[in-house]
């Protein structure tokens, strides 16, 4: 089980890095899920990550409180947004479309609902 655990967070970990490159991919739920995967298998990932001087404290505080910074919420919302309003602006499938504009919203306002740190 170790190797699978391993996997999951080696994977997590790569999306991550390659949110902090590309705009539109979220870095944070990768790494809170490269952490929750590094615990179970692999704790010297889960303590690199946990002390990393940027991603470290959005982590514990999520892990401790379920708590999200005011900042993030408000930039999530504006990306999330900009998807909505781009998804609409570009050929996308109809279904694709509406399945944004409806999913989005429901994600911002699941975020909003989360404690601040």
């Amino acid at each position: 089980m170790k190797w699978l655990w391993r996997s999951v967070a080696s994977l997590a970990l790569g999306l991550g890095a390659l949110g902090v490159l590309l705009p539109g991919l979220p870095t944070t739920p990768f790494l809170l899920v490269a952490a929750w995967a590094g615990a179970r298998g692999w704790p010297e990932l889960e303590a690199r990550l946990l002390n990393h001087e940027k991603y470290g404290p959005l982590i514990r505080n999520w892990r401790d409180h379920r708590a999200v910074p005011r900042r993030a919420k408000w930039l999530a919302s504006a990306l999330m947004l900009s998807s909505i309003l781009m998804i609409w602006l570009l050929p996308a499938p109809m279904l694709v479309r509406w399945f944004l504009t409806l999913f989005l919203p429901c994600v911002a306002l699941w975020l909003w609902t989360r404690r601040e740190s």
